[in-house]
């Protein structure tokens, strides 16, 4: 990792350039997300980070070896949900008003007339795309081996299903993994999410850390699954992948979260694509509660800025999130397709006797895709019991469960001045 100090409070908020140019400001015109519950399944968050004051509302840990609440970070990258959660849901800070009235208070000799307010919201420090929603901490245990911890695969459909149980509308998946095939158990999990009327937002992944295209959790009908797009909304070659699966893009390069303990690091990965694109989501169930999550999610592909070849490809998907244009676009009644379900995949390809252990797994540099939605079928494990999951974080990606391996990331930390 690479750290940096900052040089100012401000230059937070200033390097926070999508919500200006993916239509995130005019959108809080109509709504900040107020009312809407979005579960962050992570590898935890630092929940008195100052930019996230009143923002986390409960919590639970999947890996039996955390915090009960979830409020502590996890892992190899412990930074990861904080990162993610601020971006998603960030409420700035007033620290720098505190600071001037005391600074006057002293000056005064305690005489100032202006009380001194208590930290929260505020005009510095990082503000999310829906800065008014509420946030669930779901934490995961990311890349290491701990006594008592569940395996990989349970964690992830514990944390799916508690988030539901909870009352999430929205659930931000920033993890990955190289196979496009899930475990059964995801099954259940993302089947209860689809059946409880609750949207799934996953990250496509990143090439820089091997992957060309998308893996489970991206993989599974239903979700949304986010790619990534640089400062000239090409699609960026370390900071995204492709697939069939891709809904829309975002951007997912030079981008700028809060970290433990109250910093700030500048990062890149369809991890942080991500949350954006939850957040306008969040932002759409705020505006529009009579919508089911697949309306949602269809609203937010269909108002999408096109890149790239005209219509869906399997880089953009269906193209740049528009957050004001999903507000506040007129669109024609659209009912979702039963076919485009988890349930139905399920009833398809589940149905039959398991597979045999000589089918071949999916390639995970195959290329030549499709410019349609679909999900894979399933195929046969290979060695060992757990899907290796994968934090797409940064330049690269972090494997999960045993064997873990070393972490290729680009981060630069920045200090509270």
């Amino acid at each position: 990792m690479v750290f940096a100090p900052m040089a100012s409070a401000d230059e937070i908020r200033e390097g926070e350039y999508w919500l200006k140019e993916n239509g995130i400001e005019q959108a809080w015109k109509v709504t900040r997300g107020a009312g809407v519950t979005v579960a962050v399944i992570d590898s935890g968050v630092d929940t008195t980070h100052q930019d996230l004051k009143g923002a986390v509302v409960g919590g639970h840990d999947s890996s039996l070896v955390g915090a009960e609440d979830g409020s502590k970070p996890l892992g190899s990258l412990p930074e990861h949900g904080t990162l993610v959660a601020t971006m998603l849901a960030g409420r700035g800070n007033n620290l720098e008003e505190i600071g001037r009235i005391r600074a006057e208070q002293d000056n005064n000799g305690n005489a100032s007339d202006v009380p001194l307010p208590e930290e929260g919201p505020g005009d510095t420090g990082l503000i999310g795309v829906a800065p008014e929603a509420k946030l669930l901490s779901v934490s995961l245990m990311m890349g290491e081996e701990s006594a008592g911890m569940r395996d990989v695969d349970s964690q992830v459909a514990d944390a799916v299903k508690w988030s539901v149980d909870h009352g999430a509308k929205v659930i931000n998946i920033s993890l990955g993994s190289t196979r496009q095939d899930w475990p059964e158990s995801w099954d259940e999990a993302f089947l209860y999410a689809e059946q409880k009327d609750v949207l799934v937002v996953a990250a496509a992944g990143n090439r820089s850390g091997g992957m060309l295209q998308v893996g489970a959790p991206a993989t599974i009908p239903g979700v949304l699954v986010v790619a990534g797009v640089d400062r000239k909304n090409m699609a960026s070659w370390d900071s995204s992948t492709q697939g069939i699966s891709i809904g829309v893009a975002a951007p997912a390069v030079d981008l700028v979260g809060g970290i433990p303990g109250g910093g700030y690091a500048e990062w890149s990965g369809t991890s942080g694509a991500a949350p954006i694109v939850a957040g306008v989501a969040a932002l759409v169930r705020a505006k529009y509660p009579e919508l089911s999550a697949a309306q949602v999610r269809h609203r937010i592909e269909a108002t999408a800025r096109d890149l790239g070849p005209k219509g869906f490809d399997n880089q953009y998907g269906f193209g740049l999130i528009d957050a004001n244009a999903a507000l506040t676009a007129n669109l024609p009644a659209w009912e979702p397709d039963p076919a485009d379900t988890l349930a139905e995949w399920i009833r398809v390809h589940r149905r039959a006797a398991a597979p045999t252990q000589s089918a071949a797994a999916p390639s995970a540099t195959e290329t030549d895709l499709p410019s349609t939605h679909a999900a894979p079928k399933p195929v046969a494990p290979s060695t060992g019991t757990n899907l290796p999951a994968l934090l797409v974080m940064g330049a690269g990606l972090l494997i999960l469960g045993t064997g873990a391996a070393a972490v290729v990331l680009f981060v630069q930390r920045r200090r509270n001045s």
